[in-house]
């Protein structure tokens, strides 16, 4: 009926017709799609077809959303350590503790992203022990004031066997993150987090262990970001790590002048036959533009 009286509603004819749309997803921000064990955060665009005297068509297509997460900014860049001990007693007598000291670069990271563990276990006590680092996904559900929790292994790697008296350190163990989802913070019903646990296995009592927080995101390091945080975080995590310091303020390099004098300049110039040689070789502009510029000294560090 061409004079349909429902608002929004439009009468179409026989035959095959098709209908561009689009849908501009809210400002506000939205969960990123996720499937967990006991909810779910779903997105999908639903069609209805209403036909006369028959039941209306329906059908749904879902699509994924993903709330960015970007790992350049500064608490996801700050590094994460700790340390713990830990003393073993059976009866009445007590053996030497077990010391377990964990750092990371950053607290964020992407999927696919190896995370660089240093680490220093030293066993005094009289038992084998093994260190351990496992990453954790902590799934959080929250429903009429109630929470579930549910925590699945995602990665994890073993060290060496440490008898009495032994010290193991790890000089950047790498432990890769698989394709995972990523970290949902601010959903009021349902949360996802990661963590790093560097642990001590001891048998027959409690692990040491240490719980690093992890950001799990969706936009990388920047490559700029990278070659610096990466230089800096390893050099002063390698330095920190055996008490030094680096620089807080980087000095200016020296200048043309002070480095190349008057007379090393005009001894590095090759002779005039040379020159001459290669000019007929080339016989372009090209080597007229190298010419003119060979002999100019680089720009100072303040105008760069």
């Amino acid at each position: 009926d061409d004079d349909n009286s429902e608002e929004g509603l439009h009468t179409i004819h026989s035959g095959r017709h098709e209908y561009a749309f689009s849908f501009e997803l809210p400002q506000i921000p939205l969960a990123t799609s996720f499937e967990g064990k006991h909810g779910s955060v779903r997105y999908w665009v639903k069609a209805e077809l209403h036909r006369p005297w028959l039941l209306p068509v329906k059908l749904k297509k879902e699509f994924t959303v993903f709330e960015h997460i970007d790992i350049n900014t500064p608490s996801l860049l700050s590094p994460q350590a700790g340390t713990k001990e830990k003393t073993l007693c059976c009866w009445l007598c007590t053996s030497g503790p077990i010391s377990l000291s964990a750092k990371i670069e950053r607290k964020g990271y992407i999927p696919g992203e190896s995370i660089q563990i240093f680490a220093e276990i030293e066993n005094c006590s009289s038992r084998m022990v093994v260190p351990k680092a496992t990453i954790y996904q902590t799934q959080a559900f929250y429903a009429k004031g109630k929470m579930k929790e549910v925590r699945q292994l995602v990665a994890n790697l073993r060290g060496e066997s440490l008898s009495s008296g032994k010290t193991e350190t790890w000089n950047g163990k790498q432990l890769k993150i698989p394709p995972v989802s990523p970290s949902i913070l601010d959903c009021s019903i349902i949360r996802v987090e990661y963590s790093l646990m560097v642990y001590v296995d001891i048998p027959g009592a409690v692990d040491l262990f240490l719980n690093l927080p992890l950001v799990i995101g969706t936009i990388p390091l920047h490559p700029f970001g990278t070659r610096t945080s990466s230089v800096s975080s390893q050099g002063s995590m390698d330095m920190n790590w055996l008490g030094l310091t680096l620089p807080e303020r980087l000095e200016a390099p020296p200048s043309y002048a002070e480095v190349v004098t008057g007379e090393n300049r005009q001894s590095g110039l090759a002779p005039v036959t040379a020159f001459d040689d290669f000019q007929r070789a080339l016989q372009g502009p090209l080597f007229a533009y190298i010419q003119e510029f060979r002999f100019l000294p680089p720009p100072l560090y303040s105008e760069v």
